[in-house]
């Protein structure tokens, strides 16, 4: 199947109509009867939607995948509170499969998972119910099993981080930036350079430390990480963690925050820029309306800047530096026109395992080629990964 199907701008979307039902006239005497439509979607009212939540509701990330799910329903005429079973705190273990099993016991058709790790429980149920449509967001199976009914989905989330690196490039005083990071894998490395190079684009002689807590979500873990980060000289700390922690702690000490998955200018009045955003909603929306439409769901789906999937937050405008929306405004025209390239030479960096890139002036590593999910691992220089 094709790598994507086209996905529309959720700012454009409107409800999908369906197909009106037939008279009941007979047909014409020797007439043979049309065959129904076998790309007939489901109707509206009968869909049902089961969405599996690595965390609980409360932390940014899933908390923001529930804020996507219920703008998708409003889009699609569809209710949130009455058609979509949540499942909260799943860890990516055999309790996802019996998530699942519950959720197909509530009369889902289809089933998104929030954590790479759910995928091969995923898999496996969706070997056993191949009328249920299973979608993995991370995931990087999605394109090569031999399973129609699995989908992958992300975003191009790395360009709202270089744009974010921009505002935290120009708001550094020390030169020194600071994030807190989860785990060392692609999902988080990619963004993480590209945060860095985006700040680097404006304010050359920057750097960056890169403290790793282990964990995707834990306040305590995100604090000590930030507050580490700042005795050490940072003054604006970043994150990939799913927590307000690093904001807060930020505010606490007179520094500034870019966070992800939400806008934490509650959390951090002072210290706040923007926040790094995916929006599932454009995701959840395009695959409901698969469903409601009768067409097929693209097997890995990977959105962008461009059709609204990542973003920023708005502009804190009591703390950015002067001169930041400007600046991040035509970078941003730049990604979308292809003149800006996020992993573009020279560039040098090394991987975890000691592998190294290098990239000359006009050559380009491209994220999201072969997969939705990220794959670029590689730490560029001036990354400095703490113990």
């Amino acid at each position: 199947m094709k790598k994507r199907i086209l996905a529309l701008l959720l700012a454009g979307l409107l409800a999908l109509g369906l197909a009106a039902c037939g008279g009941s006239a007979e047909p014409d005497p020797g007439q043979i009867p049309e065959e129904a439509d076998e790309t007939a979607g489901i109707p509206a009212a009968d869909l049902k939607i089961g969405l599996i939540l690595v965390g609980e509701a409360d932390d940014a990330y899933n908390r923001n995948h529930l804020e996507g799910m219920r703008s998708a329903c409003e889009s699609l005429d569809l209710s949130f509170d009455a058609q979509v079973v949540v499942k909260t705190g799943v860890p990516e273990n055999a309790a996802c499969y019996n998530a699942v099993g519950q959720l197909l016991d509530a009369g889902c058709q289809v089933v998104f998972a929030n954590a790479y790790g759910h995928e091969s429980y995923l898999n496996r149920a969706a070997s056993e119910h191949p009328d249920v449509q299973f979608c993995c967001a991370g995931g990087y199976e999605g394109a090569s099993d031999n399973l129609d009914n699995t989908h992958d989905y992300y975003a191009q989330v790395y360009q709202a981080r270089y744009l974010a690196g921009i505002a935290a490039g120009l708001r550094t005083e020390t030169g020194k930036l600071g994030y807190v990071a989860a785990v060392p894998v692609a999902q988080v490395i990619s963004g993480y350079a590209a945060f860095y190079l985006g700040a680097k684009s404006v304010n050359p002689d920057a750097v960056m430390l890169v403290s790793y807590t282990g964990q995707w979500s834990n306040a305590a873990s995100e604090s000590a990480a930030a507050q580490a980060l700042i005795d050490q000289g940072c003054d604006v700390i970043s994150q990939h963690s799913d927590t307000a922690a690093p904001a807060a702690v930020a505010e606490a000490n007179g520094v500034c925050a870019v966070g992800y998955n939400e806008d934490m200018i509650s959390a951090a009045p002072h210290a706040a820029l923007t926040s790094a955003r995916i929006d599932w909603g454009v995701y959840y929306a395009y695959a409901l309306g698969c469903l409601l439409s009768g067409e097929a769901i693209g097997q890995d789906w990977c959105g962008d800047l461009s059709q609204g999937a990542c973003t920023l937050t708005p502009w804190n405008e009591d703390a950015v530096a002067a001169g930041t929306e400007a600046a991040v405004a035509q970078a941003a025209g730049q990604l979308a026109d292809g003149s800006l390239q996020v992993f573009a030479g020279p560039l040098h960096g090394t991987d975890v395992d000691g592998n190294e890139l290098t990239l000359a002036r006009g050559e380009t590593y491209t994220e999201n080629e072969t997969a939705s999910a990220p794959s670029f691992i590689y730490i560029p220089d001036g990354v400095i990964v703490l113990p």
